[in-house]
């Protein structure tokens, strides 16, 4: 891929690219690309409200491509302790199909983590789908399966140290 990626945290002024962004990739990862999940209306009123109160300790950063154009997201938030344990949340991780497998999704996570460690927080979790094909990639960050007390695997994954998910993703 030819095209250069900036990384950068989102600005309320990114609220209708981020919501239209927000709409496509949750269609593309949890409906095969069809239409029909959470619309932009929905999604760009959620976006609203969580900038209408940025003092709740959550971030985002976006990626933007050459023609600056949102392609990617990741939101943190205080985790609210229902995993003891665990202090972050990455809460919401997307990119664009066309742009995966290009270390975007690498460089989002860093972000977070980096982010949180600079707020004191030093753990964070995720929750996602136990079916989808991007756990190899939470794995291969060194993120620990999170298994319920009978055994079971939900698609939760945990980093009890920040520090070495920044040194393992991004270098020291």
């Amino acid at each position: 891929m030819t095209s250069a990626f900036q990384l950068r945290e989102a600005r309320a002024n990114d609220i209708p690219a981020l919501a239209s962004l927000h709409v496509n990739t949750f269609n593309e990862t949890h409906r095969g690309g069809r239409s029909g999940g959470p619309s932009y209306e929905l999604r760009e009123q959620q976006w609203r409200e969580a900038f209408g109160r940025p003092a709740c300790g959550w971030f985002c950063y976006v990626i933007e491509d050459d023609r600056r154009e949102l392609v990617g997201f990741a939101k943190g938030t205080p985790h609210d302790g229902g995993v003891p344990g665990y202090a972050g949340e990455l809460n919401k991780l997307y990119l664009l199909r066309r742009v995966q497998r290009h270390g975007l999704g690498r460089l989002l996570v860093c972000a977070v983590a980096r982010r949180f460690v600079e707020e004191g927080v030093n753990s964070m979790l995720l929750f996602g789908d136990a079916n989808s094909p991007s756990n190899g990639f939470y794995e291969a960050l060194g993120g620990e399966r999170l298994v319920s007390d009978s055994g079971e695997f939900h698609g939760g994954y945990g980093w009890r140290d920040l520090g070495a998910l920044i040194t393992r993703c991004c270098g020291a």
